[in-house]
C-alpha cells in the first residue's frame, strides 16, 4: 500500500495528472474523488487478482449469494477504512489542501437496494471478506436504482434515481463473460434409443446478461471477493432479426428498450399484468445468468458433477431467487446430461434459503400460467418437482389430503415460491430467535414437521466496521483508547465496556461525542433542508422502509397528541424534543404515502408554532439512503423500532442505532427481543403486545379498534383530528384512508391497542433523559451489549453450520 503519506500524495498527483491530466489547481471535486478512486482501484485490484488465483489454485468451496438488492452505500471511505488507510489518506489530501469528506459526497449512493433486505446482504459481503471467506454477491445493475424521492406539498413523488449519471469507478464490465438468458418460445421433447428424454427449447427471446464486476475488500487483509451485477442487454442476433422482421428501427428501437428494461428498475410496480411479468422476468434473468456462470467456474475445476455442493454453495437471500433450484436442475440435466434423481440430490445439497418475513404478500407466488408462457421449461421443471414432492408426502402421510394442498408448491393456480425455496434446499433459516420459531411453530409449521432438521436460527448483524468505525470515529477512538482494539476482530469484547459502567469521566465523554455528532448533524440539516434543530433537544429517529406494520404512524399520531397537550397545557414541562423520519413508500402504496403525507403535515403545523416549537420539532428527511443514514445514526438518543409485534423478522436498524449508543423504545419483536434480553429493562423502553398476545387476538377476534375509539379520549380526539377540520386537516376526506384503516377496517397492525403504552413509555424516555448520567449510562450499556450484533458473527454462523466453508488466504 502506502509507505507513508508522502508516498500517498505522490501517487495522487501522478494519477490526477497522468489519468485526467489535471493539476491539482485545474481539478474539480469530481476529478480529485475520480483520482483517488482510480489510484485505490489499483491497489485493490492486485490483492482482487491473487484472491481469485488462491480460489481458483486450492479449488476452495466458494459461496454465491443470491440477492434482488445489495444496499451498498458510498464504497470510497469504507473501502479506505479496510485498506487500512483512511486516515493517512485523509491527512495527506488535507495537506494537498483537499478534504476527504467532500470527496466522498462526490460519490452517489449505488441504487442497489431499498432497505433491510439489501443493507444485511451488503454487511455480508463485507463479512466474508474481512473474515476470508470465498463468498461472493449476484446481483443486478439497476439503471435507475429504486427511486429519488422528492417531498413536493407534503407528498412523496418519484424522480428517477440517476445513480449512474457520473462514472462508477468502482466497477468492471466484463463482456466476455455475458451469459444468455432465454424467455418465451416452446419446449420439445425427444427420447433416445435408451428412452431418455431430451428437452430442446426453440423459438424464444434471447437476451445478453452482462456482469459487472464490484470488488469486496476485507478489513486489514488482502481477501478482495466480488460483488457480480448482471444488466440486460439485447444480443446482435436478436435485435438484428427483430429489426428484419418489423422493417421498422422504431419498432427496432422499442424491442431494445423492453429487453433493457428488465435491468431498468428496482422491484418494478407489480400491480399490473405488465408490472408482474416484469418482475418475474427480473428474477430469471439475475438467477439464470448466475447459476450459468457459476456453473461455467465449476466446470474449470474438472472435478465430477457429484462434488458440486463440495464447491459450490448457492444461497436465496428471501424469495425472489427461489429460481435458482429449477434452473440448476435445467442446467444439470439438459445441458450436463445428468439424471434427475442425481440433479435433485445435487441442487438440494447445495442450496439454502433465508426467510425474512412472515408478511403473506412478501411470500411471492406467480400465475401458473404466466411462469408456463414465460419459462416454458422452468415450469415444467417446477411441476415435476412439485408432482414428486407430493407422492413423497402422501407416502408419508397417506391420505392426509389437507398437508398435501397446504404444502403443494403448485396450488390453486399459483406457483408458491416460499414452498419451493424450502423444498429444493437444505437449510432455511430465519434472522432472529423469535423470527424462527414463528416460522416453526405458526408460519411454516406443517414445513417444519416435514423437515425438522432443515430449519435453523441466524440472527442478523451489521458491520461495525461502516456503522461504527467509519460513521462514528470519534465513539471509535475513545473505544479504543479505553479498552484497546481487539474490539475491532472480535466485536463480543465491547463487553469490556461495561467495566466503565461507574466511571463518571468516562460517561462524560460519551455524552460529549454524542453531542458533537448532534451539533454536527443540526448543521447539515439546516444546510440541507433550510430546517433550523435544536442539538440539546433529544433526537429521536425512525428511519426505514415505510410500511403499515413498521408503524410510522404510531409514532405520528403519539406526536399529534403531543401537540395537542401542549396547546391545552402550555406551561406543560418536556424535555425538548426533535422527531426525524426518514422512508420511502413504494410508489403504488397508497396508504403508505399517505402516511408520509400525514407526518409531513405534522411536521408543518408543529415547526411554525411559535407556542410549541421551542419543545418539539419534527423533520422529514427526502430520498432516505444509506449515506444519510451514516450520517443521523451517531447524532441520534432514542431508536424507534415500534413495529407489531411478529411481523418484523429482525431488524437490522436497532442494532445500527445500539452500537452508536441509542437507546431502543420498542415493541418485543424481531431482534428487540434479543437486545432486550441484553440490556434489561432498564436500558431498553418496551411496550405493546407481545407475540403470544397478538395471535391470541387473531385466532379470537377478539380486537376492536372501534372500542379503543370509544374508550379512550386521546385517541378519540386526535384521530377526529384526521378527518375534521383542524391545524392537521384541510378537510374532511384528505386523511380519510388512514381514518378508515384504524377504525372502518379494524386497525390491521394494533396501532390503537398499543397507542396507551407507547405514550406512557414516551413520557418515561423524556424524563429519563433528563437525569443526564443515569442516561449516559444507558447509552453505555446498549454500545458494550452490542457487539454480538455484528454480521461477523452471523457470517461464522452461515460459513459454520449452513454452507460448510473454511477461510482462505489470498496468495502473496
Amino acid at each position: 500500500m502506502f509507505s507513508d503519506k508522502e508516498e500517498f500524495k505522490a501517487e495522487f498527483k501522478v494519477q490526477l495528472e497522468d489519468r485526467l491530466g489535471k493539476t491539482l489547481e485545474t481539478a474539480s471535486d469530481f476529478d480529485t474523488y475520480r483520482a483517488l478512486g482510480s489510484l485505490i482501484t489499483e491497489k485493490i485490484n492486485k490483492n482482487w487478482i491473487r484472491t481469485n488465483q488462491e480460489y481458483k489454485f486450492s479449488k476452495t468451496k466458494q459461496v454465491y449469494y443470491f440477492s434482488m438488492e445489495f444496499l451498498m452505500g458510498r464504497l470510497l471511505g469504507n473501502n479506505l477504512l479496510n485498506m487500512n488507510v483512511l486516515s493517512l489518506v485523509e491527512e495527506g489530501l488535507d495537506d494537498l489542501g483537499l478534504s476527504l469528506s467532500k470527496l466522498e459526497e462526490k460519490e452517489s449512493d449505488a441504487g442497489l437496494g431499498n432497505g433491510g433486505l439489501g443493507r444485511l446482504a451488503a454487511c455480508f459481503l463485507d463479512s466474508l471478506a474481512s473474515l476470508e471467506l470465498a463468498g461472493h454477491g449476484y446481483g443486478i445493475r439497476y439503471k435507475y436504482g429504486m427511486f429519488d424521492q422528492h417531498i413536493m406539498d407534503g407528498k412523496q413523488v418519484e424522480f428517477p434515481d440517476y445513480w449512474l449519471s457520473k462514472e462508477f469507478i468502482w466497477e468492471v464490465r466484463r463482456p466476455d463473460e455475458a451469459i444468455e438468458v432465454r424467455f418465451n418460445g416452446h419446449v420439445s421433447s425427444t427420447r433416445n434409443k435408451d428412452g431418455k428424454l431430451h428437452f430442446k427449447y426453440e423459438n424464444y427471446e434471447p437476451i445478453q446478461a452482462v456482469p459487472y464486476d464490484v470488488p469486496v475488500v476485507g478489513y486489514n487483509n488482502e481477501t478482495v471477493n466480488t460483488l457480480r451485477l448482471w444488466s440486460a442487454e439485447p444480443t446482435v442476433e436478436n435485435t438484428m432479426s427483430k429489426a428484419e422482421r418489423e422493417g421498422e428501427f422504431g419498432h427496432f428501437l422499442d424491442h431494445k428498450r423492453s429487453l433493457e428494461s428488465i435491468s431498468n428498475f428496482l422491484y418494478p410496480d407489480d400491480s399490473t399484468e405488465d408490472g408482474k411479468r416484469l418482475r418475474l422476468k427480473q428474477e430469471y434473468f439475475l438467477v439464470s445468468a448466475g447459476v450459468q456462470s457459476v456453473v461455467r467456474s465449476f466446470e474449470k475445476l474438472g472435478v465430477p458433477w457429484e462434488s458440486f455442493p463440495d464447491k459450490v454453495a448457492l444461497h436465496i437471500n428471501d424469495t425472489h431467487p427461489a429460481l435458482v433450484i429449477p434452473e440448476l436442475m435445467r442446467i444439470l440435466m439438459d445441458e450436463k446430461g445428468v439424471g434427475w434423481e442425481q440433479a435433485w440430490e445435487i441442487t438440494q445439497a447445495s442450496v439454502s434459503y433465508t426467510n425474512h418475513t412472515t408478511l403473506s404478500e412478501a411470500l411471492e407466488s406467480w400465475p401458473v400460467g404466466m411462469v408456463r408462457s414465460l419459462l416454458p421449461r422452468i415450469f415444467m421443471i417446477i411441476h415435476e418437482i412439485n408432482e414428486r414432492f407430493c407422492q413423497e408426502l402422501w407416502r408419508t402421510f397417506p391420505g392426509d389430503f389437507e398437508r398435501i394442498a397446504d404444502l403443494a408448491i403448485v396450488a390453486d393456480g399459483q406457483v408458491k415460491m416460499a414452498h419451493l425455496s424450502i423444498v429444493g434446499s437444505h437449510s432455511i433459516n430465519g434472522v432472529a430467535r423469535l423470527h424462527t420459531e414463528i416460522l416453526k411453530q405458526r408460519e411454516m409449521k406443517r414445513f417444519y414437521n416435514t423437515f425438522p432438521d432443515r430449519f435453523n436460527n441466524k440472527t442478523n448483524g451489521i458491520t461495525h466496521r461502516r456503522w461504527l468505525m467509519h460513521s462514528n470515529r470519534p465513539l471509535t477512538a475513545l473505544i479504543n483508547e479505553t479498552i484497546g482494539e481487539e474490539w475491532i476482530h472480535e466485536p463480543k469484547q465491547l463487553t469490556k465496556l461495561m467495566n466503565r459502567k461507574d466511571d463518571l469521566a468516562f460517561l462524560d465523554r460519551l455524552d460529549e461525542i454524542k453531542h458533537k455528532n448532534k451539533v454536527d448533524f443540526s448543521n447539515w440539516v439546516r444546510d440541507t433542508q433550510g430546517i433550523t434543530v435544536n442539538p440539546n433537544s433529544i433526537f429521536d429517529v425512525h428511519i426505514k422502509r415505510l410500511h403499515g406494520y413498521k408503524r410510522q404512524l404510531l409514532n405520528a399520531l403519539h406526536i399529534m397528541h403531543l401537540y395537542n397537550e401542549l396547546k391545552s397545557n402550555p406551561s406543560m414541562e418536556i424535555a425538548p424534543r426533535t422527531f426525524f423520519f426518514g422512508a420511502k413508500a413504494a410508489p403504488s402504496y397508497h396508504f403508505a404515502k399517505k402516511v408520509i403525507q400525514l407526518i409531513n403535515r405534522i411536521a408543518e403545523v408543529v415547526n411554525k408554532d411559535p407556542d410549541v416549537n421551542d419543545y418539539i420539532k419534527v423533520v422529514f428527511l427526502p430520498n432516505y439512503s444509506v449515506s444519510m443514514a451514516e450520517r443521523i445514526i451517531p447524532a441520534s438518543n432514542v431508536s424507534e423500532q415500534i413495529s407489531m409485534a411478529t411481523k418484523e423478522a429482525s431488524g437490522t436498524g436497532n442494532m445500527k442505532f445500539m452500537m452508536n449508543g441509542a437507546v431502543t423504545i420498542g415493541t418485543m419483536d424481531g431482534a428487540n427481543v434479543e437486545i432486550h434480553e441484553l440490556v434489561g429493562d432498564d436500558n431498553i423502553y418496551i411496550f405493546g403486545l407481545r407475540s403470544d398476545e397478538v395471535w391470541d387476538h387473531y385466532n379470537h377476534g377478539s380486537y376492536s379498534s372501534r372500542e379503543m375509539y370509544n374508550s379512550d379520549e386521546r385517541i378519540r380526539h386526535t384521530l377526529d383530528q384526521l378527518i375534521h377540520y383542524s391545524p392537521f386537516s384541510k378537510g374532511e376526506t384528505e386523511f380519510q384512508e388512514i381514518y378508515d384503516a384504524l377504525l372502518t377496517y379494524n386497525d390491521e397492525y394494533f396501532v390503537l391497542k398499543d397507542f396507551a403504552g407507547y405514550l406512557l413509555s414516551q413520557q418515561k424516555v423524556g424524563q429519563d433523559y433528563q437525569r443526564k448520567r443515569q442516561w449516559n449510562l444507558k447509552s453505555l450499556v446498549n454500545i458494550a451489549q452490542s457487539g454480538v450484533f455484528s454480521s461477523d458473527r452471523t457470517i461464522q454462523e452461515y460459513a459454520r453450520d449452513i454452507w460448510n466453508i473454511q477461510r482462505v488466504k489470498a496468495l502473496k
